[in-house]
């Protein structure tokens, strides 16, 4: 699919869901199944709307169904909850991105879309997980945070590679590589803010829309094309 021009989704008339009336959604296979997982779920409910010390662990438990103690024999703690949330989401990150990668044309600027367009993607698909795991990883000790924050860190890293291989072999015109890989990942990450299904843009317009962004960011000097066009 050829990157070309970010969608008309006239704004005047667009009226974004509220955050917390999107339904919960967790990832396939880095979910725990049974109990464990409902846990999650109920707790991603709650700190989506109000906030990891706004929510107590009677409340997560009342919303499974289950009594306290029940709740404990899974996880020992409410930190231990959202450390868990933080888990999934980045593995799920992770995983899709280098996933992306492995299948995107060896050229920096190919790999960036690529890399972008997954990186959005994941936004639309688990807004909720995706807001809790960016506003809420504060509430962590450093040693609880550590996992997931490796995982983003090796994110951020082949983001940055990119960018830096792009601009060695003059794909890209940087201003500066380490500020253009926060730049287009914050930019991303503010997708699971406004997205929702039903909306005036599908996934895979915001992730050609986003890519397109992302390559106009770092100074992309030739856009994407399919080998049609470039006939």
């Amino acid at each position: 699919m050829a990157v070309t021009d970010a969608p008309d989704i006239g704004v005047a008339n667009w009226h974004p869901r509220r955050l917390e009336a999107v339904s919960v959604a967790l990832p396939e296979g880095v979910t725990p199944p049974g109990t464990s997982g409902r846990i999650l779920r109920a707790a991603l409910r709650l700190f989506s709307e109000y906030g990891f010390h706004g929510s107590s662990i009677r409340q997560i438990a009342a919303e499974v169904g289950i009594n306290p103690a029940t709740l404990y024999a899974h996880y020992p703690s409410k930190e231990r909850i959202l450390a868990e949330l933080m888990l999934v989401g980045h593995r799920e990150l992770d995983h899709r991105l280098r996933a992306a990668l492995a299948s995107a044309p060896p050229s920096p600027t190919a790999r960036l879309a690529a890399l972008v367009r997954e990186h959005a993607l994941i936004h639309c698909d688990y807004p909720l997980l995706a807001v809790v795991a960016n506003t809420e990883l504060h509430a962590l000790t450093g040693e609880a945070a550590a996992p997931a924050l490796q995982l983003r860190a090796g994110c951020r890293g082949m983001l940055a590679d990119i960018l830096r291989a792009g601009g060695a072999s003059g794909e890209f015109e940087l201003i500066d590589a380490d500020l253009t890989a926060i730049a287009i990942g914050g930019l991303g990450m503010q997708v699971a803010h406004w997205f929702a299904p039903g909306g005036p843009v599908t996934p895979d317009q915001v992730a050609d829309a986003y890519a397109l962004f992302a390559l106009r960011m770092a100074g992309a000097v030739h856009g994407l094309a399919t080998d049609t066009e470039k006939g």
